[in-house]
């Protein structure tokens, strides 16, 4: 096989004025792949809610603000046009798609990746936060971590299972729940939330429960949600009896919440039934806000769990687009053009958005 023709330049969107919802397209120089690296010529990325935190400074969990220039993004797919020195030693070939997530690189060697915990490893690279991102044409990867996307599914398809199919997977599993058991979405009718309904419905057999704004009832109901709950509709005591009256008097086996909202944080414990266990997924913006109503009295009396899952794992990745390209989950998404970017994330902030948007990068 010819060797692909590689540009000198490519194009790249960037963060030009970090702390403001603002992007710019620039002209960037190819870089060489280093040992261990490849080159990937990305068709395809994901817009995340993640990509607006770390570029308007608001996740204050961050510990270093956005600089001018950051490269952003972190659901990308391509095809490898390039190896570095030693990559020829791993599975990837010329001419592979691979896809590059969150976590654009980790060790393998601390304690968290001997456990297999990739989100958390000690020193773990995030793709679009210090580290070029995927809002561009080509990117650097190590042979090692980039994965493997399946032939029958189309880059498109692939891009947000790279961080919203694979987050919310990971999360269903932390959750404890099982096959039949109540589960509720709070953000149902967002990038992951559509995502975890399906996963619960379709992937698990789970009974899923959709909590968002009523715009969103039907992307979440033709999900595979059993009930859907309108926000707009209750207060805090009587969302709480709805949940209770779906779930058979008891409330939910788990809650997994999508929306990076302190509010349905505030909101989750009381959904849980005996035994239950919420799980923290959604980022909320401004200043870190702990989950009010976490009363260790109530949680010790019902034997309730708060726990948290940040992506997953290479295994859950690869677990999660076998899911895909088998049909069993479909991300609703539109693709834009590069230049579109800044307008996505102001509708994002807005709140204005269905699902997904994935940058066509061509």
């Amino acid at each position: 096989m010819a060797s692909p023709t590689i540009p000198k330049t490519y194009k790249a969107l960037v963060y030009d004025q970090p702390g403001t919802i603002s992007t710019k397209i620039e002209d960037h120089d190819t870089p060489e792949p280093g040992p261990g690296e490849v080159l990937v010529n990305l068709t395809h990325s994901g817009v995340c809610h993640s990509d607006l935190g770390v570029m308007t400074n608001t996740w204050k969990n961050l510990p270093f603000p956005t600089q001018p220039g950051q490269v952003g993004g972190h659901e990308g797919v391509g095809k490898v046009v390039k190896l570095g020195p030693g990559s020829e030693l791993s599975n990837i070939k010329v001419g592979d798609r691979v896809g590059v997530k969150w976590i654009a690189s980790v060790c393998f060697n601390c304690a968290a990746c001997l456990e297999g915990i990739d989100g958390v490893c000690l020193n773990q690279k995030v793709s679009g936060y210090y580290t070029p991102g995927t809002f561009q044409q080509y990117v650097l990867g190590p042979a090692n971590y980039v994965t493997p996307i399946p032939d029958s599914l189309s880059s498109a398809d692939a891009a947000p299972m790279l961080c919203a199919g694979v987050t919310t997977y990971s999360a269903l599993r932390r959750s404890q729940a099982k096959s039949g058991q109540f589960v509720v979405i709070s953000g149902a009718g967002g990038g992951l939330g559509h995502l975890a309904v399906q996963l619960g419905h379709k992937g698990m057999a789970m009974r899923v429960i959709g909590i968002d704004h009523g715009s969103k009832e039907k992307l979440v109901m033709d999900s595979g949600a059993e009930a859907f709950i309108d926000v707009t509709k209750f207060d805090d005591n009587s969302i709480v009896e709805e949940v209770k009256r779906l779930t058979g008097g008891l409330g939910a086996h788990a809650v997994i919440v999508c929306t990076a909202a302190n509010k349905a944080y505030a909101q989750s414990l009381d959904f849980l039934r005996f035994g239950g266990s919420v799980v923290c997924v959604g980022v909320p913006e401004g200043e870190l806000t702990p989950v009010a109503k976490a009363f260790p009295g109530v949680m010790v009396a019902k034997q309730l769990t708060l726990t948290a899952s940040v992506v997953g794992n290479r295994k859950e990745a690869t677990e999660v687009l076998d899911l895909a390209a088998r049909g069993i989950v479909n991300t609703h998404y539109r693709t834009e053009k590069m230049d579109k970017l800044t307008d996505v994330f102001n509708q994002m902030h807005e709140g204005k958005l269905m699902g997904r948007v994935v940058l066509d990068l061509q």
